[in-house]
């Protein structure tokens, strides 16, 4: 047996374990969610107007049977509207059971990302935001986004 097999292979750590995340521009940003939080990316051709809805949501879509919600992303953020193109898509998320779309600008891209590339949001960012994490990569700034809030459905401190 020669030495080099006594050796151990390196083994990273558990903690610092790469996950997969999808990622979508929003308005020219790079966002992402991690993709166990992602069922699907679908292209968009357009959602059906609910009269009431709040003012982020732009309608409902119909996918594989199912009625879905559509949050407009760039509704959600305060940046001015724009109209679909052939490169919109809904990035379709799961939150306790129930399926909701988001609306991007693009959406192409799956990265492979480490827990220590996360960094937490600056606290103004924090407080109120949309942003769980801050991950600089390849030269540029991917913001990952807690999904239960951008769909407003976060829990309320009592």
């Amino acid at each position: 047996m020669s030495a080099a097999a006594l050796v151990p292979a390196k083994v990273e750590p558990a903690s610092d374990v790469p996950r997969l995340f999808v990622v979508f521009k929003v308005g020219g940003v790079d966002y992402a969610l991690p993709a166990n939080e992602v069922l699907q990316m679908e292209s968009y051709s357009g959602a059906t107007t609910v009269p009431g809805a709040r003012g982020f949501v732009t309608g409902i879509i119909q996918l594989r049977g199912k009625v879905i919600p559509v949050v407009d992303l760039r509704a959600r953020f305060g940046l001015p509207p724009a109209e679909p193109t052939l490169e919109s898509r809904v990035v379709v998320g799961e939150k306790d059971g129930r399926a909701i779309a988001l609306l991007a600008d693009t959406a192409r891209e799956v990265v492979r990302i480490s827990p220590s590339q996360e960094e937490s949001p600056p606290r103004l960012i924090e407080d109120g935001g949309f942003v769980r994490s801050i991950v600089q990569a390849e030269g540029r700034t991917i913001l990952v986004l807690d999904f239960a809030k951008v769909i407003g459905e976060e829990p309320i401190d009592v």
